[in-house]
């Protein structure tokens, strides 16, 4: 973290590992993880296995592999996943799929509250024509944006996917989130999939990691396909330390980062020259006047507040998550205020 930031809202990767995630890590018995004999990464595999109710589990470093390697296993060299526009595996991964695993992306334009419109996907599937990339896969992320995708609309996606022979991938980088705004296990949001990624290092606080799962068969050639990325780690139970740890501890909590996110949604939206989406979890997206943009950003770095403007001058995302209290909220906002209070 930058010096110069006191209060970090700028993604939830920024967490840090407290004093007994490193305590756990220090003490976690290692081996050989590309051997198969690393007892800590096995036993996140298998626990892994359990809570979502997968077959099979990878410990990768990062969900941009998770993701790569999911598409890299699912598709062929000309094969064709559809995707949305918005999606992290199509946007913010670098062109990865198509410039490593020569797979076509079909994005399609993400709906308003992050779904992809149905008969858009129906219009996507390719007939089975050598003219065409042949369609495989439907990719779905959840949450997207931070707006956790209903039960009743994966099932129809994922259903319609079936009708179509494809298979369905899940970007499920914060689907605790996306399982506790919805109240149910995230077993039940990872069951229509054949496969799902799922990041140890954002909300959960871990400093690295994403769990890929899915069916025998499918980690199998998962497993080949990370070694051919240079993802094969070796004392890697290190890290799966803190994974482990993650699960058994901050997941509950991720609560603490919704109620924290809607209170700093409602606390910004009372000023003007602010329009803010209230959040599904811990997200919080603020378009800004674009007559203040510029200075109203500076106002923020000038006083320590981190904040994501990736997405345009006039757009910011403000993330919550276990490093950011309460109190830090309560004082973001009280600069917020000493702002426009001078205007």
């Amino acid at each position: 973290m930058s010096p110069a930031i006191r209060y970090d809202f700028r993604s939830d990767t920024v967490t840090r590992p407290g004093p007994l995630m490193r305590a756990a890590m220090a003490a976690a018995e290692v081996g050989d993880d590309v051997l198969g004999d690393d007892p800590t990464v096995n036993r996140l595999e298998a626990i892994v296995c359990e809570i979502l109710g997968k077959e099979s589990a990878l410990f990768v470093s990062s969900g941009t592999q998770s993701n790569l390697i999911a598409l890299m296993s699912h598709c062929e060299r000309g094969d064709e996943y559809i995707v949305g526009q918005n999606a992290h595996c199509y946007r913010w991964e670098a062109g990865g799929a198509a410039a490593l695993g020569s797979i076509q992306p079909q994005p399609l334009t993400n709906q308003p509250d992050g779904t992809l419109s149905l008969a858009d996907i129906e219009l996507a599937v390719k007939p089975d024509d050598p003219h065409f990339a042949r369609s495989r896969l439907l990719a779905l992320e959840n949450t997207i944006g931070g707006k956790a995708l209903s039960l009743a609309y994966v099932d129809a996606a994922t259903s319609l996917a079936r009708r179509h022979g494809l298979s369905c991938h899940l970007d499920g980088a914060r689907v605790f989130n996306a399982a506790a705004v919805l109240g149910v296990p995230a077993a039940t949001l990872v069951a229509p999939f054949d496969s799902a990624s799922v990041c140890l290092s954002k909300g959960l606080g871990a400093p690295i990691g994403s769990m890929l799962v899915g069916s025998f068969p499918f980690i199998s050639r998962a497993r080949r396909l990370r070694k051919m990325l240079g993802g094969g780690m070796r004392q890697a139970g290190i890290m799966a330390a803190a994974g482990l740890y993650a699960l058994e501890h901050n997941v509950d909590r991720l609560e603490v980062d919704h109620t924290n996110a809607r209170i700093l949604a409602q606390g910004l939206s009372t000023f003007p020259g602010l329009t803010v989406s209230a959040p599904d979890t811990n997200i919080v997206f603020v378009n800004v006047a674009e007559e203040i943009a510029g200075v109203f950003s500076g106002h923020l770095a000038a006083h320590g507040i981190g904040v994501t403007s990736v997405y345009g001058t006039t757009q910011q995302r403000w993330v919550t998550h276990l490093d950011v209290s309460a109190d830090a909220v309560e004082a973001a906002l009280t600069i917020v205020r000493d702002f426009f209070v001078g205007r």
